[in-house]
């Protein structure tokens, strides 16, 4: 099992310079992660500086050698899928191979989000998606979706990693079709139950996903017991940290990943 970090770019320390030093403290004590929640306007308190996640990613990147990278979670639909799939290309070069992408529909709150239903936001993310993929091959694209539209595009620079950046889908595991978008991917950075009433992932969810999804696909938990969900198949198990003094955050880092 490897053990990642969670942080949003947000509050004090945590601009770009600040996250590339607390990153190189992350790789220093043993971690094997840093991911960015992905938000340009904080949805747990919007009077504090947010910074661009993937302006941090890059500066991440470039003072970091070994750790995995990345988000959790891009809400795609807030996006255009061709720009994302543009710049994953890019930090998975300046990573050299260490970038994963995760990405959700988004947050209800979000100012930013299309002002659409959230089966809407599924169909966009659902489209975005393979887009992105495509636009990977370096082969020309052409669509004519419900929502994007190109005509014989191509993305030339390629990624590092084969056959892609792996992409991880976050969302409520228990509603059906969140279920069947994790499955299709390659990992699962999902929750369960809703975000107003979470419930823990246990290890015998764990087991059933991996049983639905294809090899090699990788299951990202968080809280409960580690070596539970390491003995059920997880990949990963992640620590979030709020926003904090920038003392208390490192204190925590520090810490170390858990031991198994």
């Amino acid at each position: 099992m490897r053990f990642s970090v969670t942080v949003g770019a947000v509050g004090e320390g945590r601009d770009p310079r600040g996250l590339a030093e607390l990153a190189r403290v992350v790789e220093d004590s043993g971690w094997d992660a840093l991911f960015l929640e992905d938000y340009l306007v904080y949805q747990g308190d919007a009077s504090q500086p947010t910074y661009d996640p993937w302006i941090c990613l890059a500066a991440i990147a470039t003072a970091t050698e070994r750790i995995r990278i990345g988000t959790t979670v891009t809400p795609l639909p807030r996006r255009h899928p061709w720009k994302v799939a543009a710049e994953c290309v890019a930090l998975d070069q300046l990573s050299n191979g260490r970038l994963i992408l995760g990405v959700g529909i988004g947050d209800p709150g979000d100012p930013f989000m299309p002002a659409v239903g959230q089966r809407v936001l599924a169909e966009m993310l659902d489209e975005g998606l393979e887009l992105i993929d495509r636009l990977w091959t370096g082969q020309p694209v052409s669509a004519a979706g419900k929502h994007y539209r190109l005509d014989g595009v191509r993305l030339m620079a390629p990624a590092v990693q084969r056959p892609r950046v792996p992409i991880w889908v976050g969302g409520n595991f228990l509603v059906p079709a969140v279920r069947r978008r994790i499955v299709r991917w390659d990992g699962s950075c999902a929750y369960k139950g809703t975000t107003a009433a979470p419930r823990q992932i246990t290890p015998r969810d764990v087991r059933e996903l991996l049983a639905e999804a294809r090899p090699g696909f990788e299951v990202k938990v968080s809280g409960g017991d580690p070596g539970a969900f390491a003995e059920a198949g997880a990949a990963w198990w992640g620590r979030w940290i709020p926003p904090l003094r920038v003392e208390d955050t490192l204190a925590l880092v520090r810490q170390g990943p858990p031991k198994i």
